[in-house]
């Protein structure tokens, strides 16, 4: 038997594969139907690779209790391993890696396997999650180069293939590959996150709004993550654009109104919060709620890109526990390899404490802290966008620190890849203002009228 992809199955029954081709499409895809692995691996315990593909689902809660649940899984797996193909057996050993912790020894395995079966594109996309969450862009964009000879006609290889490229800041490439992928496929969510990441890079806002606006009618049916996700996206063009009432209302109706438990949505609605606020908007009372689900993840250091935005999600709203994750976020800096290493003591670590200080309002603290992570926000994982929310606080921090001359060679940097965002331009008018340079100030805010909705 034979996934939808060519990959050899073994030991499954027809509808057990049935199940394995949703998986392996709607985890490609971002569709709900990846779920439905879950119910099939526990129908037929003796399929390896249908138990292992719901162990892999299972790990990406992206939760201390993943592992967990993913175990009786990858204990059938590996009871009926022997008698698996070798990419299945690999498939497996990648699971056992990653449950332990040991990532890098997963993505060896995952390169391994796909050395063999190129057009794997389940492990493929897995192999460029673990890059990515260690900020690997090189190799997320090497291992889809070398599956496009095996698999060149799966539209969402040239979605992967078009974010990888644009996490290595080549953005003509990663257009082109994105927009061969929606030739392909019209609504392959992947491509289109790629695309709007290229138009915010570029500063290109009116044509990311209008780009994800049409875009999203497809999106209702895709995983929380994604649907969410694009449309805090689209909220990042609404931001630039003044247009608050916009993103806000893409807050409450779409990045903050489906699982209110799940990582990616957790952060993505820190992270967006944040932005707003730091643009001028009230935001209301929207970081109570927010930070009602955040008080599970007081001891949550699964991931340090996921960390330090539920800390600051809980520093914001003065929740007592982000206390509780900050001691945890230390206790993990200081622990033995496996379980840290450089990245959490180095950048994790004083950057929560940097957070920390922003939200009661040490801004000179923060700037401090935050001065020794910023050439290193790479390692922590996340997008360019992602991350940028980092070097943003930052940059208030040393306005309202009253750092003038910093924010001002920051703010025009800055302005070279936004050069008509409005929150940005009336911070330009206001430092302008403060440093006796009226012309330049009032060219800042007029830049800002001109640019609004």
């Amino acid at each position: 038997m034979h996934d939808y992809l060519g990959n050899p199955v073994s030991g499954a029954e027809q509808v057990t594969l049935a199940a394995i081709d949703d998986f392996v499409g709607g985890f490609l895809g971002y569709e709900e139907r990846m779920v439905r692995i879950v119910a099939a691996a526990d129908a037929d315990p003796g399929c390896c690779l249908a138990n292992t593909y719901a162990g892999w689902l299972w790990m990406l809660l992206e939760a201390p209790e993943a592992a967990l649940r993913a175990a009786p899984y990858l204990a059938r797996a590996e009871a009926t391993a022997s008698a698996a193909t070798v990419r299945e057996q690999q498939a497996t050993a990648l699971l056992r890696a990653w449950a332990e912790g040991e990532v890098a020894r997963a993505t060896r395995i995952a390169g391994e396997l796909l050395a063999a079966a190129p057009r794997d594109l389940a492990t493929l996309k897995l192999h460029q999650y673990f890059d990515f969450n260690r900020g690997l862009s090189p190799s997320m964009l090497r291992v889809a180069l070398a599956a496009l000879p095996h698999a060149g006609e799966v539209a969402q290889l040239h979605g992967m293939l078009g974010f990888a490229y644009e996490q290595c800041h080549l953005l003509r490439e990663a257009e082109a590959a994105a927009r061969t992928a929606l030739r392909m496929q019209a609504r392959e969510p992947w491509a289109q996150h790629a695309l709007a990441h290229v138009m915010l890079t570029g500063g290109r806002v009116r044509e990311g709004i209008a780009f994800l606006e049409h875009a999203s009618a497809g999106w209702s049916g895709l995983t929380s993550f994604m649907d969410t996700h694009n449309w805090w996206h689209l909220a990042l063009f609404y931001i630039s654009e003044g247009d608050f009432i916009a993103a806000l209302s893409a807050y409450d109706r779409h990045c903050w109104a489906r699982d209110h438990s799940y990582s990616q949505d957790q952060v993505g609605a820190v992270s967006l919060l944040a932005r707003l606020e730091l643009a001028g908007c009230d935001v209301g009372e929207r970081w109570q709620p927010l930070a009602d689900r955040l008080v599970a993840r007081r001891s949550d250091t699964v991931l340090p890109f996921l960390s330090v935005q539920y800390l600051y999600g809980l520093a914001r709203a003065a929740r007592p526990e982000a206390a509780t994750l900050l001691t945890a976020i230390r206790s993990r800096a200081s622990a033995p390899p496996p379980a840290a290493d450089e990245v959490w003591a180095q950048v994790a670590l004083p950057l929560s404490e940097a957070l920390c200080a922003y939200a009661r309002g040490d801004f000179h603290g923060a700037r401090y802290g935050f001065a020794p992570t910023l050439a290193r926000l790479l390692e922590l994982g996340g997008s360019h966008a992602q991350r940028d929310l980092f070097s943003q606080i930052y940059l208030d921090s040393l306005i309202k620190a009253g750092c003038l001359v910093p924010a001002q060679q920051l703010l025009e940097l800055r302005r070279a890849s936004e050069p008509d965002g409005v929150p940005l331009n009336r911070a330009l008018g206001a430092v302008y203002g403060a440093l006796g340079l009226p012309g330049e100030a009032a060219r800042a805010i007029e830049r800002s009228k001109r640019t609004r909705r």
